[in-house]
């Protein structure tokens, strides 16, 4: 089934991956690509905020219930399964791996796939424009809290200190992200004709991240820590996640009497993470020798999440059509009779 096809942005990320594994950057070429890095990450949050438009989140904010929960599922519901997870302890794998899985909790929202799914679904697009796009500001400046605030509570060895966290997020995110939002005004008919472009330079960007950090964690002797029973495992729980957050989520929406489109934003909006903000900001927030450990569960995750929003995107999309077809059909016979 093509729903169950690798997303591209994955396939490039194993093959980065294998990339960093087998030619890992050593020697004077780790600070030539710490450096690409730091402006690969700050060119990325400029584009995040040049892309950000006010005006269609202020076109869908007026449901205000819907908002507050997809917040709430974002960053309460996510995290506080992420420390049960932490506090559990299922399996005997790298601490590392369970700090991986708590980081991904923490995330805020993707954008575009939120939005893309609300859309074939059937959904209210204007409010994931308005989640979506609120999340990812939010997380900005909530996920490296949260960070540093429940990696502290666990005395977590591998978060760095907090105002050292909050120095680099200010000048390595914010500023940029602020600035991009800021000359939206001048680059954003630029910004919106070249989308694709734009799209492009997200993915080099992330892949950049992606190697460099992976470098180091072969270098480190990351496939010592991880075999093949881990990654099953990362899967497994990836996927017993994401379950247990659409259901919530559903059973919220039906508690809460939402229409079928507001309960299709609400899933779709609220049961992702963006790997687009995560595996930069983990750049910044954690020891380079465990960002590639840590983004780990994030990268299977986002496949995770593609495959079984897709599938339920298109369940929602068919339900939609037969219904529209039976009542096209009522209405033709209703009219033969009336005639």
């Amino acid at each position: 089934m093509a729903v169950f096809r690798l997303d591209p942005m994955m396939v490039k990320l194993i093959i980065t991956v294998l990339l960093a594994s087998f030619i890992p950057a050593r020697g004077a070429f780790v600070p030539f690509f710490e450096g690409l890095t730091t402006a690969a990450i700050a060119l990325l949050f400029f584009m995040h905020g040049a892309k950000l438009s006010r005006e269609k989140i202020i076109a869908g904010s007026s449901h205000w219930r819907l908002h507050l929960w997809i917040m709430f599922s974002t960053f309460v519901l996510f995290p506080a399964l992420g420390l049960l997870v932490l506090w559990w302890h299922p399996v005997e794998v790298s601490n590392d791996i369970y700090t991986g899985f708590l980081y991904l909790c923490i995330l805020p929202a993707t954008v575009q796939s939120s939005i893309a799914f609300t859309s074939l679904a059937g959904g209210n697009v204007a409010a994931a424009v308005c989640s979506a796009s609120a999340s990812s500001l939010l997380g900005v400046f909530v996920s490296p809290l949260l960070v540093g605030l429940l990696m502290n509570i666990h005395q977590h060895s591998s978060a760095m200190s907090s105002l050292e966290q909050i120095g680099k997020i200010m000048l390595q995110l914010l500023l940029p992200f602020v600035l991009g939002h800021l000359a939206r005004r001048w680059i954003g008919q630029w910004v919106e004709r070249h989308r694709g472009l734009i799209a492009q330079t997200d993915q080099s960007s992330i892949l950049l991240v992606v190697y460099t950090a992976f470098s180091e964690a072969v270098v480190n002797g990351i496939w010592h820590q991880v075999g093949v029973d881990t990654l099953f495992w990362i899967l497994a729980g990836s996927l017993l996640l994401l379950i247990t957050v659409l259901t919530i989520n559903l059973l919220a929406c039906r508690l809460f009497g939402f229409s079928r489109p507001d309960e299709i934003t609400v899933l779709f909006c609220g049961s992702k993470k963006s790997l687009a903000n995560g595996v930069p900001m983990a750049n910044i927030l954690f020891p380079a020798a465990t960002i590639g450990i840590i983004v780990l569960p994030l990268m299977i995750f986002h496949q995770v999440q593609l495959m079984v929003c897709s599938f339920i995107a298109q369940r929602y999309k068919k339900v939609g059509q037969k219904a529209a077809q039976q009542q096209k059909n009522f209405a033709r016979e209703t009219s033969d009779i009336e005639s």
